[in-house]
C-alpha cells in the first residue's frame, strides 16, 4: 500500500533517515570493546575447557599405564602365592620355583621396556652408577665395577634406580 506523496508526512520521512543512517554508522568504541571482551570471555572458557580435558586425559594416561604394568606383575604374583601354598616341598622344588618366579618377572619389566644393568668388569659412569666402596686392586682396570650390591634399573637413558656397586683403581 503505497501513500501518495502528499500523503507522506514529514516525521516519517525523518524516521526512516534516522534508521537508514544507524544502519550505516560505524561501530562506536563502546560497540568494539564490548565484542572484545566477549571475545576475550568466549577464549577464557575454551582455555579453562581445554585445561580441564587435557588433566583429565593426563590422569587416565597414568590410571592405563599404572593398570598395564600391574597386569604384567600379576602373573608373577599368581606364581609365588602357588609356590607358597605347597606344603612340605622340598628345598629344591621351591628354589625352582622361586626362580621361574623371577624369570616371569624379569620377561614382565623387559616387557615393559624396563632394562636391568650393572655387572662385574662394567666401567664405572657415575650417571648410572652409585659407588658406595673403592679398593685398590692391580690385578683389576682403571675404573672397574668389581662388586655389584644392587642391580640398576632404566627405561631406555632414565635411570629408575643406579646401580650401587663397589669400584677399583
Amino acid at each position: 500500500m503505497s501513500k501518495k506523496p502528499e500523503e507522506i508526512k514529514e516525521e516519517e520521512v525523518t524516521e526512516e533517515v534516522k534508521e537508514t543512517a544507524e544502519e550505516a554508522k560505524e561501530p562506536t568504541l563502546e560497540d568494539e570493546l564490548k565484542d572484545t571482551k566477549e571475545q576475550l570471555l568466549r577464549t577464557a572458557a575454551e582455555y579453562a575447557n581445554y585445561r580441564a580435558r587435557s588433566a583429565k586425559e593426563k590422569e587416565q594416561t597414568y590410571s592405563n599405564a599404572k593398570g598395564n604394568v600391574i597386569a604384567e606383575i600379576l602373573p608373577v604374583i599368581d606364581n609365588l602365592e602357588r609356590a607358597l601354598s605347597g606344603e612340605g616341598s622340598d628345598f629344591d622344588a621351591l628354589k625352582q620355583g622361586v626362580q621361574m618366579t623371577m624369570d616371569g618377572l624379569m620377561a614382565a619389566l623387559e616387557k615393559l621396556g624396563i632394562e636391568q644393568y650393572g655387572e662385574s668388569g662394567d666401567t664405572f659412569d657415575p650417571n648410572i652408577h652409585n659407588a658406595v666402596m673403592h679398593i685398590e686392586d692391580e690385578t683389576l682396570g682403571e675404573n672397574v665395577v668389581c662388586d655389584v650390591f644392587q642391580k640398576g634399573y632404566k627405561i631406555g637413558d632414565r635411570v629408575i634406580r643406579a646401580a650401587m656397586v663397589k669400584t677399583a683403581n
